[in-house]
């Protein structure tokens, strides 16, 4: 065999070593995904029914009753953080990405990543001494904010991340038609970027959905309705760590329950936004 040939089949020889390494990587890493969806799936199948949808918790002894309380509270709660961190993150994302040179972008971006990495239960002891012990109640209000400060870091640091990976000429040609430049930002750099930025949002949003510290310090908890932002709430994660660490079987079937129900919505919102910003990317 010649020289070239030796070339050849070696680096024929390392591609294909290496694709099989990216995917059993890729096996290796999905294994925990699927064990922990498996498990939680067939644990908490078992308390799924009606009741548990449409029903308020019973009194601590009494078996039965749901979560329907809970379930209305954390999609409340998520709701609102989203509406109060996902704009700024992205306008921040925005700024970074576009005027990320200077010396104010240099200390929002800093920002962001000392905040990302601060624990989420000390974000909720200051949204408690800020909110909770001036309006001296739990609220959903509270709640909210302090996931919304937990989802800002992530969505502005994604965002301006994947601006950054489209490619200047896209930039270059919407300029050379004579569109301004915001409007260049706006249509073509921030929509080609569209996809990965939903889903750094929908990680965002998963992250939080699953927080219990924070919101044991500002929105509480409640076992009836809550008809008013401004009153403690109920949410699935606390509402199943509260369960977990109760001795009655039948609350630890519906934590299990819960933790399905949590685990299902975030993989609709995340299927969800796939598929809404796929469509509009295609139009």
């Amino acid at each position: 065999m010649s020289l070239s040939g030796e070339r050849h089949a070696l680096r024929k020889f390392t591609d294909r070593a290496f694709s099989a390494s990216c995917v059993l990587a890729t096996i290796i890493a999905l294994v925990p995904l699927f064990g922990i969806l498996y498990y939680v799936a067939a644990r908490g199948i078992q308390g799924i029914n009606l009741d548990f949808f449409t029903q308020l918790p019973k009194p601590v002894g009494e078996t039965g009753g749901g979560m329907a309380n809970a379930i209305v509270g954390t999609l409340k709660l998520v709701g609102l953080a989203s509406v109060m961190g996902i704009p700024p993150g992205v306008l921040a994302g925005v700024y970074l990405a576009e005027f990320g040179q200077t010396r104010t972008g240099s200390v929002v971006r800093f920002s962001a990543d000392v905040l990302s990495g601060i624990p989420s239960i000390t974000v909720g002891i200051f949204v408690y001494s800020l909110v909770v012990l001036a309006s001296k109640t739990f609220s959903a209000f509270a709640g909210a904010l302090a996931l919304a400060v937990i989802m800002l870091p992530t969505v502005t640091r994604t965002t301006e991340e994947l601006l950054r990976l489209v490619p200047e000429s896209l930039r270059e040609a919407a300029l050379g038609l004579g569109v301004p430049k915001w409007r260049a930002t706006l249509r073509v750099m921030l929509r080609t970027a569209a996809p990965g930025i939903a889903v750094g949002i929908m990680l965002a949003v998963a992250r939080v959905a699953g927080e219990t510290a924070p919101l044991l310090f500002t929105a509480f908890s409640n076992r009836f309705w809550s008809d008013s932002w401004n009153e403690p709430t109920a949410s699935l994660p606390v509402q199943i760590y509260t369960y977990a660490v109760s001795p009655f079987e039948d609350w630890h079937r519906q934590a299990w329950a819960a933790a399905l129900v949590l685990v299902s919505l975030v993989l609709i919102l995340n299927i969800a936004a796939r598929v809404l910003v796929r469509n509009r990317v295609k139009k």
